[in-house]
């Protein structure tokens, strides 16, 4: 099996003189190259021997091969994890570094610079799909967005999602304040407002290195206002001040990324 691995989308951000951001879409197709084809085409072919092959009117099939769900699963991972460091690669090209990642330990670091670096990667599908199917057919496209951030100062937080954090998940994880401020609002501007939540949550989660039951329980109900506002203007990347500790909120809405940094 062969596969073909690329980045489209592509968007540089530079936040402040310190700190840059790189999003895009990394797709992957997987392909049988052609000897796998011929060989599992035959294996659906019995008796064979006893033909005259001369006189055989041969017919090209291709079988159609098709991947568990946890074969799956494994592939869009593996398409993840790569995506991103090709990312990382594409955003250093950018910015003129030479250097590589220092994988040993949290937070992610560039071995020679030193600089902090902080990953994101999401489904470009709906998060559920994977467990709903039975199986991915060979040669479609497996999707993901990815998102990497790298500052020079201090850990950096970044999420990237696509779909919106369902209500009663929303329920179960944020705080008190968080939940009464959220259920006052209409239901649109609630569900996006709890998206943005989430996104924070985890870019924290990201920085101090929190469990996720615990970064998820955290509670950042004084910034709903900002955010409220935020949406009721136009659209574009905005940064907000947080007071833990002293970090900036980025919002990217057109990638669907939110920066602590």
């Amino acid at each position: 099996m062969i596969s073909t691995l690329s980045l489209t989308q592509l968007h540089y951000t530079q936040l402040d003189a310190t700190t840059w951001c790189a999003t895009a879409q990394v797709s992957e197709t997987l392909k049988v190259q052609q000897e796998e084809k011929i060989w599992q085409t035959a294996a659906f072919i019995s008796h064979i021997a006893r033909y005259d092959f001369t006189e055989v009117n041969w017919q090209y099939h291709s079988a159609t091969l098709t991947l568990s769900v946890r074969e799956l699963a494994h592939k869009q991972r593996q398409l993840q994890r790569q995506g991103v460091r090709l990312l990382l690669k594409k955003l250093l090209n950018e910015l003129n570094i030479s250097d590589s990642l220092d994988e040993s330990g949290f937070p992610y670091r560039l071995s020679n610079h030193g600089h902090y670096v902080c990953f994101s990667h999401t489904s470009s599908a709906n998060k559920n799909n994977v467990s709903e199917r039975y199986a991915l057919t060979l040669n479609e496209t497996l999707k993901s967005h990815v998102a990497v951030i790298i500052t020079r100062h201090r850990p950096v937080g970044i999420d990237v999602e696509s779909n919106n954090v369902k209500w009663r998940v929303a329920q179960r994880f944020y705080s008190t304040d968080e939940l009464a401020a959220l259920k006052l609002l209409p239901i649109i501007q609630r569900d996006n407002i709890a998206k943005l939540l989430w996104q924070i949550k985890e870019s924290f989660i990201k920085i101090h290195q929190y469990t996720l039951a615990q970064g998820l329980g955290m509670d950042y109900a004084y910034l709903i206002p900002d955010l409220i506002c935020y949406l009721e203007g136009p659209l574009v990347t905005r940064v907000i001040q947080c007071q833990s500790p002293h970090y900036r909120i980025a919002i990217l809405p057109n990638q669907q990324t939110v920066v602590i940094f």
